[in-house]
């Protein structure tokens, strides 16, 4: 059984402050937003967590192995060096969907997203370490297959962006609703999903499934560990299996 911790971090008062004391440059919010994702995705990698940006305003993080005092480390850090500041809640569940519910109820309870008094809020649980197993985290990493072969060096940039991104949207859809999991995507032709306790006919449904319905060749290594980056680690192992071997779906544990 898996025990997924999930941060829900969210900039707290974001819209309000791009438009005061007038609308900044979309130029200098992007580079903002990218910045902040990047230093996340380190503060939170150096702890063996993962962080995915979502709508770059609220990012969505998998903190097995992070306690209280780390998250409240890296809220300082972003504190001391941007013009904004951030909220950050923690949840844990069997599964990525449930404990990423219960983080975001905790920052709604703690107030708007769009309040101007709510700074800083750190709040929720974490996994105590007595509690801790190698099975906690499960990742997959999905690829599409041949993306360079039939994407890439066939279409233009942006009908391949579209015929990826339709892959991605479907498989994040299908993965949430068939099999509580949080998928996200990172880059080039890749999808790495957070899931529950899934086995391999599982992700053969989530792999025909999206054939069937966007006509996008997947293919998945899954991995499992005590920590977000041990499961990645073995995920992209697995994946790299898949490459080796041509199948579609190979599980490291």
């Amino acid at each position: 059984m898996t025990n997924t911790q999930v941060t829900h971090v969210q900039i707290d008062n974001y819209g309000p402050w791009t438009v005061t004391p007038e609308p900044r440059r979309e130029v200098d919010l992007q580079t903002l937003q990218s910045r902040l994702y990047a230093d996340l995705s380190q503060l939170f990698g150096n702890r063996n967590g993962y962080v995915f940006f979502s709508r770059f305003d609220n990012m969505i993080a998998v903190t097995n192995g992070l306690d209280v005092d780390d998250h409240a480390m890296i809220q300082e850090s972003v504190g001391n060096r941007y013009p904004v500041t951030m909220s950050m809640a923690v949840a844990t569940g069997t599964t990525p969907v449930k404990a990423l519910g219960d983080a975001t109820s905790e920052l709604q309870a703690a107030g708007s997203a769009q309040d101007e008094h709510r700074r800083e809020i750190l709040q929720g649980r974490t996994i105590d370490e007595e509690f801790r197993t190698e099975a906690d985290v499960q990742i997959a990493h999905f690829d599409v297959n041949d993306a360079t072969g039939k994407y890439t060096d066939e279409l233009n940039e942006f009908d391949t962006f579209i015929r990826i991104e339709q892959g991605y949207a479907e498989l994040m859809r299908y993965m949430r609703r068939a099999h509580g999991s949080l998928s996200f995507f990172v880059g080039g032709d890749n999808v790495i999903a957070v899931c529950p306790d899934l086995d391999g006919d599982d992700y053969r449904d989530a792999i025909d499934h999206v054939n069937e319905a966007v006509d996008v060749d997947l293919k998945v290594g899954v991995g499992r560990g005590r920590t977000a980056q041990n499961a990645g680690m073995a995920a992209k192992h697995a994946l790299e299996e898949c490459r080796a071997t041509g199948a579609d779906v190979e599980l490291d544990f």
